[in-house]
């Protein structure tokens, strides 16, 4: 999508009954149709820039009364999106905003597409595309420290940081420049043992920087976990304490469970999607090794398994075998039914999963399911939980131009060591550079900028 220079016009709350609902008209018609739509209630003159106006909102040509509202005019460049912009607050059924959009849209404005506002406050200048993306992930968190990393990426924090770091790039690479300029004489520049060292520190600040993104994506997107383990050792029974409801049938029947079943929780604050799976043992039938195929792929994928036990039975080779896969994923292990007689020997257990984090509980009556969460949340964040980081990275696509970034300076350094040609550093050095601004936005291709804001809900 090109950035366009026509009006745009969206419903900017979400879908259903509210008290209040609001129509955003973004573009250079703006004025003429909140000229044409609203009709102030008031003597004073309409349209004044960010002042709040009580009126009626009309059908343009036949003046037909759609709603009363409270109209708000933004002169560009002093609004979200750098256009000038209309806000118009009204009644928030469906119906109501449904007509106050036709209106815009008849006056002149066209439907926006997903994320179009904010795509042109990026294009504006008005954010960067780090910003921008942090929108989204501010609607949509999950966690009040998921909305903090958000609301700290769109003040700019991240963005200053690359910021700092490409400065340091670009002051490494006027000198190497510089070197390839003054080749032919003896030019006494910066020693390479210092830039080499400049180099090296910078790539271990942005490492250290993507390294946040598990931190980031825990408590903005959630976690997968995934319960695996033998038939009837209780996996649907600790989803449901989980969850803190009944979401999954348990019986003593072994094999109850044959599909996934998959329910939104929070874990000791972090959010996560729980699935329960179907037991694996030797299957009896296709069905049967279709789904414990299904299973391992989704342990395989998962961002932490808890691979649970019976302790009421002996440890079995099928548990020693199930261990051995789960243990291929950062996971815990739980030994459910504590409530019941030991028979599980935790020495044998411990020569099979060594440090792997083990719990005792019972998924019937509660016991050690809090101790479980801290350990799934230790597990998931190892050393990255910091509740004071305020730079956290939450975007996949930032964390990976970080690592090639830092990749590209590391090799810059291991050049100069091995005093390769400079044009070969300098060629590293702004592969680094161009990965940093790809963060930014400074090179993004349309394409990548029509994924990107395809995420984005239709309004802002």
């Amino acid at each position: 999508m090109s950035h366009e220079t026509d009006t745009i016009a969206a419903i900017a709350t979400p879908v259903g009954v509210g008290g209040i609902g609001v129509v955003r008209v973004s573009g250079p018609a703006a004025e003429r149709i909140a000229r044409s739509i609203f009709r102030p209630s008031g003597k004073h003159e309409f349209l004044e820039s960010h002042r709040l106006y009580h009126g009626d909102v009309v059908s343009p040509g036949t003046d037909i009364v759609l709603d009363e509202c409270l109209a708000a005019f933004l002169r560009a460049p002093h609004s979200y999106t750098g256009e000038d912009s209309l806000e118009i607050s009204c009644h928030g059924g469906p119906v109501v905003l449904e007509s106050v959009l036709r209106a815009a849209i008849s006056a002149g404005a066209r439907p926006a597409g997903a994320g179009e506002f904010t795509r042109r406050a990026f294009l504006n200048n008005r954010i960067d595309l780090a910003q921008a993306e942090a929108v989204a992930e501010l609607i949509h968190a999950r966690t009040e420290r998921g909305v903090r990393y958000a609301l700290s990426q769109l003040k700019g924090a991240l963005s200053e940081e690359i910021e700092r770091q490409m400065s340091v790039v670009l002051d490494a690479l006027a000198l190497v420049e510089a070197e390839l300029d003054f080749s032919d004489e003896e030019a006494d520049l910066s020693p390479r043992n210092e830039l080499r060292e400049r180099m090296a520190a910078c790539a271990g600040n942005l490492s250290r920087l993507a390294e946040t993104s598990r931190q980031g994506r825990a408590f903005s997107a959630g976690i997968r976990v995934v319960i695996a383990g033998r038939p009837n050792v209780g996996k649907s029974s600790l989803l449901n304490r989980l969850a803190g409801e009944y979401r999954a049938i348990v019986t003593p029947v072994a094999g109850t469970t044959r599909d996934f079943i998959e329910h939104a929780v929070t874990i000791d604050g972090i959010p996560a999607i729980l699935t329960d799976t179907a037991g694996i043992r030797e299957p009896r039938d296709e069905i049967e090794r279709e789904g414990i195929g299904f299973v391992r792929d989704r342990i395989a994928s998962a961002d932490l398994v808890i691979a649970l036990l019976d302790g009421s039975e002996e440890l079995a080779s099928a548990d020693v075998e199930i261990l051995r896969t789960c243990l291929q994923q950062p996971a815990v292990v739980a030994v459910n039914k504590s409530d019941l007689p030991r028979r599980l020997d935790a020495a044998a257990l411990r020569a099979v999963i060594a440090a792997t984090p083990c719990l005792w509980i019972s998924a019937r009556t509660g016991a050690g399911i809090e101790a479980l969460g801290k350990a799934v949340r230790a597990a998931t964040l190892a050393d990255a939980d910091d509740p004071r980081a305020e730079i956290v990275v939450t975007n996949l696509r930032h964390k990976l131009a970080l690592e090639t970034a830092a990749a590209f300076l590391l090799q810059a350094a291991d050049g100069i060591r091995r005093k390769v040609s400079p044009e070969l550093i300098a060629q590293d050095l702004r592969d680094a550079l161009t990965s940093l601004e790809d963060i930014m936005g400074a090179t993004s291709p349309d394409e990548v900028l029509d994924r990107i804001f395809s995420r984005f809900c239709i309004g802002k």
